[in-house]
């Protein structure tokens, strides 16, 4: 009589494992595959990308592990959520993402890439387009803290503001 004892392990949970093993992976690299799946870039968002969601109507929420600043081919701001609907070559209705331009920060509401072969990616401002190379995009790219150079921004804002006042002040002579 052997007194070794069997361990029976049910069946479901086998394949449970099997099935989360096959769809291990981390958080950005699939994003960065749905991104490239839906026909955009996989570098559209930086790399301290906590988790996202994606329901089936194609909204998607993106966190990040804090608000920080990534540079393409200008300065983008990303909130701690990203939202946005995602559908092929497309992100419509932006929220928290905006983009610096002269000192402004303008909230960014879509961002489409409507020919993949003419290399570059439209950038909806509000009241205007930003085309930029699609290249930039490529890769995800690190997120530094906003803070510094928000702050740095504002103050260069300001003492433009108040030297343009300055000088403006005095009546001009235009010789009439």
């Amino acid at each position: 009589m052997s007194l070794t004892h069997r361990f029976h392990v049910p069946m479901f949970l086998l394949i449970l494992v099997f099935i989360l093993s096959l769809t291990w992976t981390t958080e950005e690299s699939s994003l960065e595959k749905i991104l490239h799946n839906d026909g955009l870039p996989a570098g559209i968002f930086p790399r301290n990308v906590k988790s996202f969601k994606l329901d089936q109507m194609g909204h998607l929420e993106v966190h990040l592990d804090r608000p920080c600043l990534a540079q393409y081919e200008t300065t983008m701001f990303f909130d701690t959520i990203v939202k946005a609907n995602l559908s092929f070559g497309q992100l419509k209705i932006l929220e928290g993402m905006s983009s610096e331009e002269l000192f402004l920060w303008l909230p960014v509401k879509d961002i489409m890439v409507i020919d993949p072969t003419s290399g570059l990616i439209v950038i909806d401002i509000g009241f205007a387009f930003k085309f930029l190379s699609l290249s930039h995009f490529d890769e995800p790219p690190i997120c530094r803290s906003y803070l510094g150079t928000l702050s740095l921004s504002l103050s260069l804002s300001l003492s433009l503001s108040l030297s343009l006042t300055h000088t403006h002040t005095q009546p001009l002579n235009c010789g009439f």
